[in-house]
C-alpha cells in the first residue's frame, strides 16, 4: 500500500496542518488507487492526414497488456477496436475529444468487466451516459415547448435503457440466479410461517356479540303462565300471548 504524504507548504506561504477527517480521506483514496487497474490513459496525436491514438506509457506493448487486464480481454484486435468505437463516440465534428475519450475509459475499467461481453455491455453504458448528459444540456438551453417535450422524450428513453443495461450486467455477472434474503421467520402456534418484516401491534380484543333484538311485543294484558312446581300437571292449560304485529 503506498504511504501517506502530505505535500509541504510552498514557500511564503503559511504551513497548512491537515485535519483528521482529510487525513482519513487521503489514505481513503491511496487505498482505492492501489486496488484500481493500472491501466494507462489514451493520448490523441493529430496531424496533417489524420488523428493517432495511442497509449500514455513509455513502453506500448507494457501500455496494452495493462489496458487488456482491465478490460477482461487478450485480445489485442478487441482491445483496437473499442478504443476506435470509443473514439467516435467522444468525437466532435470529426475531432477526438481526449477528455471524454479517458473519461468513458474510466468507466470501462472502474466497471471491472471480466470478460469482452462485460466490456462491450460496459463501454455502451459509458456512451449512453455521455448521450444522456448531452441532452441534458441540450434541454437546458431549450426555448419552445416543442423542443421540451421532444428531448424530454429521448432523455426517458436514453435512462430507462441505461437501467436496463446496469440490470442486464448484474445478471449476466450472476448468472441469472435470483438469491432471496428472509430477514426475519415468525412462526406462530398451528399458524404458517411469516418471511419478511414483522411488525407487532396491539392485540384487538374481540367483537363483543349483541343479543338481536325481539321481532315482537308480549301484549301486557295477557295473564301469566302459571308456574310449575316439582311434578305437578297443570289443571288448565296456559293461555297463549297475543303477539302484536308491528305497525308497517
Amino acid at each position: 500500500m503506498a504511504k501517506l504524504k502530505i505535500p509541504g507548504p510552498q514557500s511564503g506561504k503559511t504551513k497548512y496542518q491537515a485535519t483528521e477527517r482529510e487525513k482519513t480521506a487521503l489514505r481513503g483514496h491511496l487505498a482505492r488507487v492501489d486496488t484500481a487497474p493500472a491501466a494507462p490513459r489514451v493520448k490523441v496525436t493529430k496531424d496533417e492526414k489524420a488523428q493517432t491514438i495511442g497509449l500514455d506509457h513509455p513502453i506500448q506493448s507494457i501500455g496494452y497488456a495493462l489496458l487488456m487486464e482491465a478490460l477482461g480481454t487478450s485480445a489485442y484486435d478487441f482491445v483496437h477496436g473499442l478504443l476506435n468505437q470509443l473514439a467516435g463516440a467522444s468525437s466532435r465534428s470529426d475531432q477526438i475529444d481526449e477528455n471524454e475519450l479517458n473519461f468513458m475509459l474510466s468507466v470501462i475499467k472502474d466497471i471491472k468487466p471480466r470478460d469482452q461481453l462485460e466490456a462491450m455491455l460496459a463501454a455502451q453504458m459509458a456512451a449512453m451516459h455521455m448521450a444522456t448528459m448531452r441532452l441534458v444540456r441540450r434541454l437546458a438551453l431549450a426555448e419552445t415547448i416543442l423542443e421540451h417535450d421532444s428531448i424530454g422524450s429521448m432523455l426517458n428513453k436514453l435512462a430507462r435503457t441505461y437501467t436496463t443495461q446496469m440490470e442486464t450486467l448484474k445478471r449476466y455477472r450472476t448468472g441469472g440466479e435470483q438469491k432471496v434474503t428472509v430477514q426475519h421467520v415468525s412462526v406462530g402456534d398451528g399458524g404458517p410461517a411469516i418471511v419478511g418484516n414483522v411488525t407487532q401491534t396491539g392485540r384487538e380484543n374481540p367483537p363483543v356479540k349483541t343479543q338481536p333484538a325481539p321481532l315482537a311485543l308480549m301484549d301486557a294484558k295477557a295473564a301469566p303462565m302459571p308456574m310449575i312446581e316439582g311434578d305437578e300437571k297443570l289443571k288448565e292449560p296456559a293461555p297463549v300471548p297475543r303477539v302484536r304485529r308491528p305497525n308497517r
